[in-house]
């Protein structure tokens, strides 16, 4: 039994979308790490619209437990992101975590190892599977190499931000369309932890996250645009010569080569408008994505 517990005030916030019983006994793994380790927690858990028993279930249990567990009741099914940025502002600890599953395929005592870690002078901690699925590979490679943050993102299971990194990041936007990245944009300090494993799929609309945040937060779009500009020039101008050979030569197709040549030409000069057109709207939308809302049907306190 520890009975020097930490001092400081920790909340864990926990998305959860028709997690079923799993969400009880994640709540109860969760519970047995804080109770151990802190004197003061607080529980903020994410109903996205749940459909099945989840909220009951958590009712039950957590009208026998003597910490508060508060639930917010979305108005909608409105995605991981959204609920999360309303968790956060829900949340008022020193330190918060951020689970975005009800998974648990790591050690539960790696929840209190990074609080350690972030009181080394960390101000992010992501808690790691050393297992990942392709597409997530695929996914971080194009946005590590596209974005101007100097630490690599990568697959996690949750992680531990400090009140310092939530201000900063807020203090920048009035709501984080990609935590993960506003977190690695924020110049503070980042560190990751591993844990033999991989995640299970964190359900629907990744996809368009996944497009949301290359457009948000890297140059991949404007890169790509660019390049299908380049590469139209130069068919271009390959086709400026072959005109040029094929007339010199006194064998020219009528009507053919001038036709190629102006059509190539005209897709040189349309990628190269939209070029143009892809990076202010990135920033358009860098700009007016802050004005995003969550909508919260009502917040509940349960406690014993």
């Amino acid at each position: 039994m520890i009975t020097n517990k930490e001092k400081n005030f920790v909340s864990a916030v926990v998305y959860l979308h028709n997690d079923g019983g799993r969400a009880v006994e994640f709540f109860r793994r969760v519970t047995a790490v804080l109770d151990q380790h802190f004197d003061q927690y607080e529980l903020v858990a994410v109903d996205d619209a749940c459909t099945d028993n989840t909220v009951d279930s958590l009712r039950s249990w957590a009208a026998g437990q003597a910490k508060p567990l508060t639930v917010l009741h979305m108005s909608l099914y409105q995605g991981l992101e959204p609920c999360m940025n309303a968790g956060l502002d829900a949340a008022i600890g020193d330190y918060v975590y951020e689970f975005d599953s009800t998974a648990m395929p790591y050690q539960p005592e790696l929840i209190f190892e990074a609080y350690q870690t972030a009181l080394r002078g960390n101000d992010i901690i992501s808690v790691c599977p050393t297992h990942t699925s392709g597409s997530s590979r695929l996914f971080y490679r194009v946005f590590n190499a596209n974005s101007h943050s100097a630490y690599q993102l990568r697959t996690d299971a949750f992680r531990l931000v400090t009140r310092r990194a939530i201000n900063r990041v807020h203090a920048s936007s009035e709501n984080l369309p990609y935590r993960k990245a506003a977190y690695a944009a924020s110049g503070l300090k980042m560190a990751d932890l591993e844990f033999e494993g991989r995640m299970g799929d964190k359900g629907t609309g990744r996809l368009a996250l996944a497009a949301d945040s290359l457009a948000l937060y890297t140059d991949a779009g404007y890169k790509v645009s660019a390049g299908v500009a380049i590469v139209m020039m130069v068919l271009a101008l390959i086709e400026l010569a072959y005109t040029l050979v094929i007339f010199c030569a006194g064998h020219p197709i009528e009507g053919w080569t001038t036709m190629m040549f102006v059509l190539t030409l005209g897709f040189a000069g349309v990628f190269a408008v939209l070029t143009i057109v892809v990076k202010y709207l990135s920033l358009l939308v860098d700009l007016t994505f802050k004005k995003q809302k969550y909508l919260v049907e009502s917040i509940e306190k349960i406690q014993k």
